[in-house]
């Protein structure tokens, strides 16, 4: 059995939540953050797909500006059509869409100009264009990349993988408040999986990688180390125990945990939680 590799950070949250949406099967209310960041991942999952075609169309040297209004127009032009094939996910959390446009366009024009500069200065250090420019191209960007592994039980997606000759170095994409230092540690543990993931994909060592709060536009980098791979082993063990267990997890001990969770009715009904495990699984 292959787990996704998001359960380990919903573990981490709270064991009692995972066991109410994975066991007694609960769905939280649709929640605006979760729809936000599905048109996110979609859409770089599709603005990836076109990066081949992006770069082969530069047949000649052209200045920064004029890259940087090439990828802000196929993103753009991308995200309004996800928004739009999403517009019925934001009326469930109040969302219209032009709000979800305004919010989701500054982290795509971001992407842009990121994925721009790097072309611009590999075009200026190497003088290649089109089909040569995107075989040589170093690093190439990969969003929304399938990964898994029956060793490591686990599966996923990594939000962004930046592909050297001889590295791959993931980075996760992160909404929401930064720590002060470092990276939380569901984000910690989530990116070390992606690693491993990727060093079973890849057959290569994976050495770092990096989670970036959207938000705050910080970069925060995490040394990959042997130990990481035991960690994650153990958790993964927890929590396929967790899920073939009949027995509820107590409560989080963080009262601000349980105020932001969806499922925060139903979990203290003790009434109707015993009636949902005499549901699913007693019987």
């Amino acid at each position: 059995m292959k787990i996704p590799v998001s359960l380990l950070s919903t573990y981490l949250y709270c064991s009692r939540k995972l066991f109410l949406q994975e066991v007694l099967l609960l769905e939280e209310p649709p929640k605006e953050s979760v729809v936000m960041g599905a048109i996110r991942h979609e859409t770089y999952d599709k603005i990836n797909k076109m990066e081949e075609e992006i770069v082969t169309s530069i047949k000649k040297k052209i200045n920064l500006e004029k890259i940087k209004e090439l990828y802000r127009k196929k993103y753009l032009e991308v995200l309004r059509k996800v928004i739009l094939n999403n517009k019925e996910r934001l009326k469930e959390v109040n969302k219209s869409v032009i709000e979800a446009y305004e919010k989701s366009s500054a982290f795509i024009i971001e992407e842009s100009e990121m994925r721009s500069n790097n072309i611009f200065n590999f075009i200026e250090a190497n003088n290649v264009f089109g089909e040569e420019l995107w075989e040589k191209l170093i690093p190439k960007i990969i969003s929304e990349l399938k990964v898994d592994s029956d060793e490591l039980r686990l599966k996923g997606i990594v939000d962004q993988v930046h592909v050297y000759t001889n590295d791959y170095v993931p980075f996760e994409l992160k909404t929401g408040r930064a720590p002060q230092d470092g990276v939380w540690p569901s984000h910690r543990v989530q990116l070390a999986a992606y690693s491993l993931l990727l060093q079973k994909k890849f057959n290569m060592p994976v050495k770092e990688g990096f989670v970036y709060y959207i938000d705050s536009k910080e970069k925060r980098h995490i040394a990959i180390n042997p130990f990481m791979k035991e960690e994650v082993k153990q958790l993964v063990d927890e929590i396929l125990a967790l899920l073939e267990s009949k027995e509820l997890p107590d409560f989080c001990s963080n009262e601000n945990k349980c105020k932001k969770c969806g499922l925060r009715q139903t979990c203290y009904n003790e009434e109707e939680v015993n009636n949902l495990i005499k549901l699913r699984i007693s019987s």
